[in-house]
């Protein structure tokens, strides 16, 4: 039978507040996201739980801390190897700093992987792209040159500056910053994937920057700040909004023209992908080793590179002549 549990602190996880009561031969998939209370990482959930439903032996376990830090999830992780769970896949605030808890857990004989924003190879079994990160970073930076054919200024507006899978999008976005002339990144600045903390970078972007063209924001939290800081700047039409985020949430900004156009893969589907890889490494169904092809049920297969990384699908342009299809969807 398939459960899904939504832990909303560690304190849940330590005294074992489980919704329903876990069956004995249940494979219990802890979820583990940056932070809670983020609409991708809710949707994410939404796919998990689906991939419980057609497994039908499996209890989700969704969970993470109230901000977004390494030492959050740290605490959370620890948790819940106490917990002796079968698996764990985690989007990582840090690369490096989830390593040695991680660590543990593998040598506890639980399942490791990381989706979304990875960790260091030494501190997981696989991760999961949710695309390929040479065409997110070409995205990001195509889709707003694609709004200034005349060339201008960009500013970059990530998560934090420990962020995994934003550092590396930013890193590939730079490397083809060449294919388009006229473009310059004037500045990167942190939101903490906080919504006023991103807002007020992003209203100190436009006043640091008056000629200021775009902002790029990679993440679904500072996406739809800064297009809501352009709104009440009066900028709408001067300053485009651009990056990866959530249909649902940024509806409004495509309508406003605060932006042009945004991508994102499925967060559903992500989340999907990552319950059935943990499932079938956890029940030793696959091997995680290079070139290894990783079932990830309706979504085919993830074959694995040399860093045991592999990518779900290509990122998905929204803009004006398709948002109504998706907006209600994630």
């Amino acid at each position: 039978m398939k459960k899904l549990t939504k832990l909303l602190t560690t304190a849940a996880i330590s005294t074992g507040l489980f919704a329903g009561g876990a069956s004995a031969e249940d494979t219990r998939i802890a979820l583990v996201v940056k932070a809670l209370g983020i609409g991708f990482f809710e949707a994410a959930a939404k796919g998990a739980e689906e991939a419980a439903s057609e497994l039908g032996d499996v209890e989700i376990i969704y969970t993470g801390p109230t901000d977004t830090t390494a030492e959050g999830q740290i605490e959370v992780i620890n948790s819940l190897i106490a917990q002796n769970v079968d698996a764990i896949a985690v989007s990582a605030n840090d690369t490096d700093a989830l390593v040695p808890t991680l660590k543990k857990a593998m040598q506890r004989g639980i399942t490791v992987i990381s989706w979304d924003s990875g960790v260091a190879e030494e501190g997981r079994q696989m991760h999961l792209n949710p695309s390929s990160n040479p065409l997110i970073g070409n995205m990001i930076i195509k889709m707003a040159a694609d709004e200034m054919p005349d060339g201008g200024e960009v500013a970059v507006l990530s998560a934090t500056t420990t962020s995994t899978n934003q550092n590396i999008w930013i890193d590939e976005m730079n490397k083809v910053m060449g294919d388009y002339p006229g473009l310059e990144v004037v500045a990167t600045v942190y939101g903490d994937d906080l919504a006023d903390k991103s807002y007020r970078e992003a209203t100190g972007l436009m006043q640091s920057y008056p000629n200021l063209d775009a902002i790029i924001a990679p993440t679904s939290v500072g996406i739809v700040a800064a297009a809501q800081a352009v709104v009440d700047a009066g900028k709408v039409g001067e300053v485009n909004v651009t990056g990866l985020g959530l249909p649902s949430e940024m509806a409004g900004a495509i309508e406003s023209g605060a932006s042009k156009s945004f991508a994102i893969w499925n967060p559903i589907d992500l989340g999907y992908s990552a319950a059935m890889i943990a499932y079938h490494l956890s029940k030793g169904d696959a091997v995680a080793e290079p070139g290894a092809n990783i079932p990830m049920g309706r979504m085919g297969e993830v074959t694995l590179d040399e860093t045991n990384s592999g990518a779900m699908a290509d990122p998905f342009v929204y803009d004006e002549s398709n948002i109504a299809d998706f907006k209600d969807i994630f």
